[in-house]
């Protein structure tokens, strides 16, 4: 029978993976203020983002925040397996979400493939060719908007819903973790209010980080 000491590196290493991912998130909120992504502009537009410097180009098509999707499967694994006799079949669920929400949010962020685009498009000599790298690139803004981000975004929101509500049963976590996920969550949906959609989701950037922090901190303290 597995002993709760032999999980002690699975939450030392989900720990590890919130802290680089509440350091993701300052990256990208500081990248987004100081040089912004044309999200409503055309393929054209993030050529040239992409040409004037790369590494901002890569950022602001969220390649960071793939990073960040795929570190978030440890802490994850971390708060399934501490919360397994409170909730397992809502856990489970939890577990269903979050790895269909990591797939899709993969899918919808071809940052590297815009770059060769872009880098393709710099190269062209001739009108048609231009033509041609520019039609590929509104294909992968198509992408970035399209279905799979959607997919990512609702599941994302959903699976953090859940865990909140797991955690608040069970209490290993305080109740102001717990609902600074809750509060993350329902901000979350801010982004399909017409408007203003934009600026309410934004709050859920803070509630995260702040919950990323503070079960970072309690995986640590279970790890030792």
């Amino acid at each position: 029978m597995t002993r709760e000491r032999d999980w002690e590196p699975l939450y030392k290493t989900g720990g590890i993976a919130l802290v680089a991912m509440a350091g993701i998130i300052i990256i990208q909120m500081f990248v987004f203020m100081t040089a912004p992504p044309p999200y409503e502009g055309s393929a054209l537009d993030w050529f040239e983002l992409f040409r004037a410097n790369h590494l901002i180009g890569l950022v602001n098509f969220e390649v960071l925040m793939v990073v960040y999707v795929i570190l978030s499967l440890l802490p994850t694994l971390a708060l399934s397996v501490l919360h397994r006799e409170a909730s397992p079949s809502f856990v489970a669920i939890y577990l269903a979400l979050s790895l269909v929400g990591v797939m899709s949010f993969i899918v919808a962020r071809p940052a590297f493939e815009m770059l060769s685009i872009s880098n393709g498009y710099a190269a062209s000599t001739t009108d048609a060719q231009r033509a041609a790298f520019l039609a590929a690139g509104e294909t992968l803004l198509a992408t970035f908007h399209g279905m799979a981000f959607q997919v990512s975004y609702v599941l994302g929101s959903l699976s953090g819903l859940i865990i909140s509500l797991i955690m608040l049963k069970a209490n290993l976590f305080g109740r102001t973790t717990a609902w600074l996920r809750i509060a993350s969550s329902v901000c979350d949906f801010g982004l399909y209010v017409p408007v203003v959609g934009l600026y309410i989701s934004l709050f859920s950037v803070f509630f995260l980080l702040a919950w990323n922090i503070l079960v970072a901190r309690r995986l640590f303290q279970l790890a030792r």
